[in-house]
């Protein structure tokens, strides 16, 4: 996965949903769910496919580090790399100097000018 990369709701909303630790896949799900209000569906198989796509680009490993409190039976736990960092801060540029754009254009939109 390219950096300049557009990324499509559903993987950015899940590494938002890795960005304060490891999680395991349902409460990722579970995270995209509430971030999004329900605006992004995922439900298991697109999730795992979008998943696996961020691990090929290597924006998200998984690993055997589950928090303490959380249940050892969960099985894979994920956690953001380094550049998946990256990934996500481009793509938080890129979205606020869209937002400045719209905002920018905000009175003629409001005029129905042009």
């Amino acid at each position: 996965m390219d950096m300049s990369t557009l990324l499509r709701p559903a993987p950015l909303h899940i590494l938002l949903a890795l960005v304060e630790g490891p999680s395991h896949g349902y409460a990722i799900m579970q995270t995209v769910r509430e971030q999004s209000a329900g605006q992004v569906p995922l439900g298991t198989g697109s999730f795992y496919r979008h998943l696996a796509r961020l691990i090929d680009g290597g924006l998200v490993a998984e690993t055997q580090s589950a928090p303490a409190s959380d249940d050892p039976r969960r099985g894979a736990y994920y956690r953001l790399t380094p550049r998946g960092r990256r990934v996500l801060a481009a793509e938080r540029q890129r979205l606020a100097a869209l937002v400045a754009t719209l905002d920018a254009v905000r009175p003629l939109l409001r005029s129905g000018s042009r």
